[in-house]
């Protein structure tokens, strides 16, 4: 506990440089930002920036990325509870209480205890990562290569379990995923893999460009179908602070929904959403009176925006420790990290402890910042409604252009991007989440690499992966998750769930 508190201690010397402060604060604005404007999320912008990460260290680079993903939970939930429009799909369940609070004139209850909730489950999710992550990343030393792929497996099949729609979409998404991270050249032999000759695809698919088509320009081009609406909002709000009766009716579900999104952030496949519909489902089921709820309780707000907070924060556990991405938003920081020559994983933190440790502490950082951002500056950022979605749109467009050009300074990324856009766009219309997709790609060459290296310890023997209690344990879950998806009351549920 002592070492802990020590590293802590060099952890704020490392965010506290103003260069970091600076891209801190950057990184909480913009994920406000994006979190109010329906439309855009997290996964989108942080493709959207993942060029302009090459200009900075990547301490930098990595304490901006994550204040963008958790400054979007904040974010969210002004525009839910004063208009009624989720900026993020975590902030849709706060809608449904926060804009009957704000209706009956407590909107600035309700912003407030988004915002205390957020903060306090921040911090305790920031508190969470240090405690468990030099344990966890001491015990995944001991992995073997077998350990590893089955581990990697249960992330995979987790991601299937977890995705929005059907089953047999997400699993076709992992493959496709899996194959698309196998162009390029074999690392054993050398040899061109679907190259077709093309000299540009020798290195693999570019990340940047692939991440960009199927979650920016897709994005755009799918939100461009919609009506756009536009919101001014009127309401006038007055001390942004709650009465002692709503944090007395509130600390309960803020400590719940903490409690509920740490472990679901840990979990692989889940993630800020998961966890914010849960802890709603959680406040209902162990209220006393369930007639409050959808008429302004102010658990709704509390729980959920706790929930997804907590989430946001402890989704890095697995991804420092193990190098697993629970989550898209993860999966965007392995690329991030691979960007800047860094390999998430056990040895992240004796290698790179100005990262790890940095990382941390700027988390605490963020969370004051997006506290005092939030709430003297919710006027602003409702009225950024009004800014209308297709001039911005353009300028995501453009915005991706030049950034995937610059990258490699190749044509051929450009035309990637186009090529990867329409493909999103395609999986959309289908109800092809493409989140599996990019989680297949990033995790798709380590499963192939931890394979290979297993079959030639083992002499090319498969019943390495069921000899060693570990991969035996992890392989045995993954057929457990995907044999309950398939049987007809749990995929019924689960259809019903997603459609809630």
């Amino acid at each position: 506990m002592t070492d802990v508190f020590a590293l802590l201690g060099h952890g704020f010397a490392v965010a506290a440089t103003p260069i970091n402060l600076f891209f801190c604060l950057v990184g909480a604005i913009c994920g406000t930002l994006i979190g109010v404007l329906p439309g855009l999320g997290p996964v989108a912008t942080i493709s959207l920036l993942l060029p302009a990460t090459y200009a900075l260290s990547p301490v930098s680079a990595i304490i901006m990325l994550a204040g963008i993903y958790y400054g979007a939970q904040y974010g969210g939930s002004t525009t839910a509870i004063l208009v009624n429009i989720p900026g993020e799909s975590t902030s849709v369940v706060t809608a449904i209480d926060g804009y009957k609070m704000a209706q009956q004139g407590r909107a600035s209850e309700a912003l407030a205890i988004a915002a205390i909730g957020s903060f306090i489950a921040g911090c305790i999710g920031t508190v969470v990562i240090a405690l468990l992550g030099p344990p966890l990343a001491l015990m995944t030393q001991q992995f073997a290569s077998p350990d590893y792929f089955s581990l990697m497996v249960l992330g995979l099949v987790s991601a299937v379990v977890l995705a929005n729609g059907s089953a047999f979409h997400a699993i076709a998404m992992i493959f496709l995923g899996l194959l698309l991270g196998m162009v390029g050249m074999d690392l054993n032999t050398g040899e061109a893999r679907m190259t077709f000759g093309l000299v540009e695809l020798s290195d693999g698919i570019n990340f940047v460009a692939l991440v960009m088509g199927l979650f920016g320009v897709a994005e755009v081009i799918s939100n461009l179908e919609g009506a756009s609406v536009r919101i001014v909002n009127q309401m006038r709000i007055g001390t942004i602070w709650p009465s002692f009766k709503a944090l007395r009716g509130a600390w309960g579900a803020v400590l719940r929904g903490t409690a509920l999104g740490t472990l679901f952030g840990i979990l692989p496949g889940g993630g800020a959403t998961i966890a914010s519909f849960s802890a709603y489902a959680l406040e209902k089921r162990v209220a006393k009176d369930r007639s409050r709820f959808g008429n302004g309780a102010i658990e709704g707000v509390a729980g959920p925006e706790s929930a997804n907070n907590a989430a946001a924060q402890t989704s890095f556990v697995p991804l420092l420790t193990m190098g697993i991405p629970t989550s898209a938003t993860m999966a965007l920081m392995v690329g991030a990290l691979t960007l800047h020559g860094i390999a998430p994983g056990p040895m992240i933190i004796s290698r790179q402890p100005d990262l790890f440790w940095g990382l941390i502490a700027s988390m605490f950082l963020g969370n004051a910042m997006l506290v005092i951002i939030n709430l003297p500056m919710i006027g602003i950022w409702v009225r950024l409604l009004a800014v209308p979605y297709r001039l911005l749109y353009l300028a995501i467009v453009v915005i991706c252009a030049i950034g995937v050009y610059s990258v490699n300074n190749s044509s051929f990324d450009v035309y990637m991007t186009v090529g990867f856009s329409l493909l999103g766009y395609v999986l959309r219309k289908l109800d092809a989440e493409p989140a599996p997709l990019l989680m297949g790609f990033v995790l798709g060459p380590m499963v192939e690499e931890n394979f290979r290296r297993s079959l030639i310890t083992s002499h090319g023997d498969p019943m390495i992966f069921l000899q060693r209690p570990i991969s035996l344990a992890l392989l045995l879950v993954s057929v457990a998750l995907l044999i309950s998806i398939m049987m007809p009351a749990v995929r019924q549920r689960r259809v019903e769930v997603f459609q809630e």
